[in-house]
């Protein structure tokens, strides 16, 4: 009796669930990309050449001109010690004027470094034009670059950009249509019929037939109260809520870059017989010196001389079976000593050939 308790809550218990809060965001509450152009002032010499950048010198004579100081038209300032920058942020929602936000500063000129640099106030703009924050503050740069009078260099990651903590300030909030709407929907980050339906269903379970629907593959409409403030917490419980999602499709993903392979744990292959060889083509060159006889008024060349090979090793034949699994494909691969660029190989072919069942993703 025991047993059959113990069985049947295993059974009962969900392989795996997840939060409706991790599965789908809310529609409409997104967040709003920022952009803007500035100065970053304060370098030790490694800013703008202004030959080559002109519009760095440019830029600082408008802003030399708001403070009421005028550069005359024959004169060109040499600037060493600052740079143009463009200035991203992202616009979280909901944000009120008055909250700071992080953004991310990157030169578009031939500055070596905007290390120690300080950015003065830069308007950022949405996609509408608007001015929607205003940056300004010192850069954080997480690289590091040093250079000799030899010409020999040094350098780790980049430093000519970097990142400013809280560096803007909201100075308008975007509007959002959460507080006036009757209905919300749920957007789901993967769109799957199965995980739609099954959301739904918890939904009104726990709340009542009728709560929410689904909309397609990828949405679910949700009544909610009329009421902002029950409107808030009604959806907090909703985002809650367990949910197991769908299975993913059997996927294969292919990084030709990196050579890194993911196989997914539905990814099934017909019966194959697969052979694998690796050709090595060895090319010496050695060469030889041609020495003329005495007296016969010859030249001493040097005659060119080359040594061609060509061998295969590690020529493997493996055969799957139908149905075979992941581990199974894993351990084979394994056996035979294929690297990530041969596995590559060996999962293109049998696609081609119509025995991998899964989609496989080149990136």
């Amino acid at each position: 009796m025991g047993f059959a308790i113990a069985l049947f809550a295993l059974l009962a218990t969900p392989a795996h669930a997840d939060k409706i809060r991790d599965l789908a965001s809310v529609g409409g509450v997104r967040s709003n990309q920022l952009i803007g152009y500035g100065l970053v002032v304060g370098l030790d010499g490694s800013g703008d050449q202004t030959t080559q950048a002109p519009f760095t010198t440019q830029s600082l004579e408008n802003m030399l001109q708001q403070f009421g100081i005028n550069v005359p038209a024959n004169v060109r300032p040499q600037l060493k010690n600052a740079a143009a920058v463009t200035i991203t942020a992202e616009l979280p929602p909901f944000a009120k004027p008055g909250q700071t936000i992080d953004v991310t500063v990157a030169s578009i000129g031939n500055a070596k470094s905007i290390r120690g640099g300080e950015l003065l106030m830069s308007p950022l703009r949405g996609a509408d034009g608007n001015v929607y924050a205003v940056a300004q503050g010192s850069v954080v740069v997480g690289g590091i670059s040093a250079s000799g009078k030899s010409g020999s260099s040094v350098q780790k990651n980049i430093s000519a950009s970097g990142r400013i903590p809280n560096g803007a300030t909201v100075e308008r909030s975007v509007a959002s249509a959460f507080a006036s709407s009757d209905d919300l929907r749920l957007n789901l980050n993967t769109p799957d019929f199965t995980t739609v339906t099954r959301i739904v269903g918890t939904i009104n379970r726990t709340y009542g037939a009728g709560t929410a629907r689904a909309v397609d593959g990828g949405t679910v409409e949700v009544r909610v109260p009329q009421d902002p403030t029950q409107k808030v917490a009604w959806l907090g419980t909703i985002q809650d809520l367990d949910v197991t999602p769908g299975a993913p499709p059997a996927r294969v993903v292919v990084n030709s870059r990196t050579g890194t392979v993911v196989i997914g744990s539905d990814v099934r292959v017909s019966a194959a017989a697969v052979a694998h060889g690796a050709i090595q083509v060895t090319i010496g060159e050695q060469p030889l010196v041609s020495q003329p006889a005495p007296f016969s008024n010859g030249q001493t060349t040097v005659v060119p001389s080359s040594n061609v090979q060509v061998s295969e090793e590690g020529g493997h034949m493996f055969k799957f079976g139908p149905g075979v699994s992941l581990d199974t494909i894993v351990r084979a691969v394994n056996q035979v000593g294929a690297s990530p660029s041969d596995l590559i190989s060996i999962l293109q072919a049998l696609k081609q050939a119509g025995a991998l069942h899964a989609d496989l993703v080149v990136i």
